[in-house]
């Protein structure tokens, strides 16, 4: 979890706190755990020392075989007063009205703020009154009666990450784990603020150790943030440990957790799962295409934990939770993580070994444009054979391929196949893969040119074949070469090339514009497959010198929070920036993001050069290291060197001639994304009217 206070910092003000709790110890000369705070458990063996003279104890056996799937409340509710037991148990009624329980859900589980700031005359944690006045065991009996399994947090440190400073586990393990053992708690959430600085796996193994003391069974979540590399060596201490910092609801976010966490899947396996953390699906920061994606990524394998509340969920957020095929990707019973089996240029191939031999193929586009990514049977490790039933978990729906593992994915968006070498495979209809060439940028009342393909990827063909446009009202959609097929024989592609307008005063903004291709199978049944599409309508610059924070944008991905017009990113509100300052000096335009952001403009051929003062904003004092780039039509036309919070800003300029759309990137310097506050401080662009 997050502190609430400077959570852009995060984990970097964790590590700040407990390496200034240990200094400051060690100032005083005292040692980094000193007596008092080993009261009441000063009794209990150090870790360290009982592992040279006995085995390590391992945490009961068949606990969490398969990722484990429940719900979490930080991501929605943090420390504010809803956080209490009549939402907890809400929560566990909606589990089994939603129909999550049925999907595999289990655990409901809380979070930081729970108990009092300090502990009874025994050196017992108490719950809040207020939020729990029936106490956690009433709760968990509760959700026990449920069908589920109740889940309970705290922190490897002497408090816990809210500034409140709520009591920590560290020199209280044994009470600790006792205490949560005859609460019934099933599932144990160990953070690690206020650490003073002393050894993790120490740290981890002393309470693993006590809650294998307690006998219940207690699934272990070591969350760490990936500091000290878990993975190597926590697979006999916990069930699951943090591979990253925190995550937030934006794309950036995700998408660098992502990727973080899949290089490490040869360390995770049955009873031992890589977490990148909470799921934000329906939280409200990213669209319905990137939570599904979100979900899809997560479920080649992770922990599922539920982040959003499910108290205002709308059904699409229910959806996208409750798949069950791609859940079952998740919690297939072999464990074997998914791989990466290619990625370029923005184009991901995840394979996943399945038990009883199939493979789940996740085909992930993390770009702004519709892109084919594709791979074979073969690639993916499937024993050769005349054809394979695919099956789309989004679309829930069976084709049949002769070998090629293709989609057009949308900008942002993954499609998962569970793919299967099945004797069957003519039975299914062909496999037809709808495609486009780019997404439409229209000026309004000006035609705009696009390409459709329709591919069948089977071995029959796609009979009575039809390929339409679904535009809004008002628009103008000619095709200018055939869109329709009598037959499209298996391996063969139609190509369609189309005329698009939107009328002239079209508001500015991102239309829906669906490709959807209809056919039949040699049975005669009726098939319909839709790539979902948008199109941008666009204003072209104006003719002079623009500060970039005057033009409009067509897509902003920030690392943390919106990107700020003329102030900096502040923190995870809109409008909480400061004044841009950057080594001093004030600016009064500019663009305020955070790594990793990416901002991207439509130039529309007009524009002829670029050109800002860089820099990380004085908020984050000294801190933070970033790098600026400019991209123009997809080629990186200018880069700054590594840019730190120590320096003042730096000049960086591009030549744009010619280019349609230009994206301003901010990356993380390959260090992380704490304090990595970056403003484009009076950043303006130079263009000239339309001949």
């Amino acid at each position: 979890m997050r502190v609430p206070i400077r959570t852009t910092h995060r984990p970097g003000h964790r590590r700040i706190v407990g390496a200034l709790s240990a200094a400051l110890l060690c100032t005083a000369g005292v040692t980094a755990l000193p007596t008092a705070a080993r009261t009441p458990d000063a009794a209990a063996p150090d870790a360290a020392s009982t592992s040279a003279t006995t085995p390590a104890p391992r945490l009961p056996g068949g606990l969490a075989k398969t990722p484990p799937m429940g719900f979490n409340n930080w991501n929605s509710t943090g420390c504010r007063a809803e956080f209490n037991e009549e939402m907890v148990k809400g929560i566990a009624d909606l589990f089994v009205r939603k129909g999550l329980k049925d999907a595999g859900y289990q655990y409901v589980n809380l979070d930081d703020c729970w108990a009092l700031p300090t502990r009874d005359g025994n050196g017992k944690l108490v719950p809040d009154p207020h939020r729990f006045p029936h106490g956690i065991k009433a709760v968990a009996d509760y959700v026990h009666s449920k069908g589920l399994k109740f889940g309970i947090y705290t922190s490897a440190g002497i408090k816990t990450c809210n500034p409140a400073g709520f009591p920590g586990g560290l020199g209280h393990e044994t009470s600790d784990a006792q205490q949560f053992a005859d609460w019934g708690v099933d599932y144990l959430k160990y953070d690690n603020c206020n650490n003073l600085g002393v050894d993790a796996e120490q740290r981890y193994r002393t309470m693993r150790d006590a809650l294998k003391a307690t006998g219940r069974p207690i699934v272990y979540s070591i969350c760490e943030w990936g500091e000290n590399k878990p993975w190597e060596w926590a697979s006999d201490v916990g069930h699951l440990w943090r591979t990253t910092g925190d995550i937030s609801d934006s794309w950036a976010s995700m998408l660098g957790i992502a990727k973080q966490n899949l290089p490490l899947a040869p360390h995770a396996g049955p009873g031992h799962w890589n977490d990148p953390d909470m799921l934000e699906v329906g939280n409200g920061g990213m669209t319905d295409t990137e939570y599904r994606s979100h979900f899809s990524l997560w479920s080649m394998a992770a922990p599922l934990l539920i982040g959003s509340d499910l108290r205002k969920a709308a059904p699409v957020t229910f959806a996208i939770l409750s798949n069950k095929d791609v859940i079952a990707v998740d919690q297939d019973a072999l464990g074997e993580p998914a791989t990466v089996l290619a990625s370029d240029s923005g184009r991901w191939t995840l394979v996943r070994q399945l038990a009883g031999g199939d493979r789940a193929v996740a085909l992930f586009n993390e770009t702004d444009q519709p892109q084919r990514i594709s791979t074979t049977a073969a690639e993916a490790g499937l024993p050769s054979a005349a054809g394979y039933r695919l099956r789309d978990l989004w679309q829930h729906r069976d084709t049949h391929t002769t070998g090629t593992i293709s989609a057009t994915v949308p900008a942002h968006g993954t499609v998962v196949y569970r793919v299967s070498a099945d004797p069957r495979w003519a039975g299914y209809p062909p496999a037809v893969e709808t495609g486009l060439d780019h997404t439409p940028l229209i000026e309004d009342g000006t035609a705009a040119d696009l390409r459709s393909t329709v591919r069948n990827l089977g071995g029959t063909p796609a009979t009575q074949l039809t390929v339409a446009f679904v535009a809004p009202r008002g628009w103008h959609v000619e095709a200018a070469s055939p869109a329709t097929s009598r037959a499209l024989p298996g391996g063969k592609t139609l190509t369609t090339r189309w005329k698009i307008t939107a009328p002239a005063g079209t508001a500015p903004g991102a239309y829906e514009l669906p490709l959807t291709a209809r056919y039949r199978s040699p049975r005669g049944e009726r098939i319909s497959t839709t790539l979902p599409g948008t199109a941008h309508v666009v204003v072209p610059p104006p003719s002079g010198t623009s500060y970039a924070a005057e033009l409009p944008w067509l897509t902003a991905d920030n690392g943390w929070g919106p990107v700020e017009r003329n102030t900096s990113v502040g923190e995870r509100e809109a409008g909480d920036g400061r004044p841009i300052s950057v080594g001093g000096t004030g600016f009064a335009h500019g663009l305020g993001t955070h790594a990793a952001s990416a901002v991207t403009f439509y130039t529309g051929g007009r524009c002829s050069a670029f050109h800002a003062r860089a820099g990380v904003d004085d908020e984050a004092g000294h801190r933070g290291s970033v790098g600026f780039e400019v991209w123009a039509d997809g080629k990186r036309v200018a880069r700054t060197a590594t840019v730190t919070g120590a320096e003042a800003a730096t000049d960086i300029s591009a030549a744009l001639t010619g280019a349609r759309t230009v994206r301003l990137v901010v990356t993380d310097a390959g260090d992380g994304i704490d304090y990595d506050h970056a403003d484009w401080a009076d950043a303006e662009f130079r263009c000239r009217q339309a001949s």
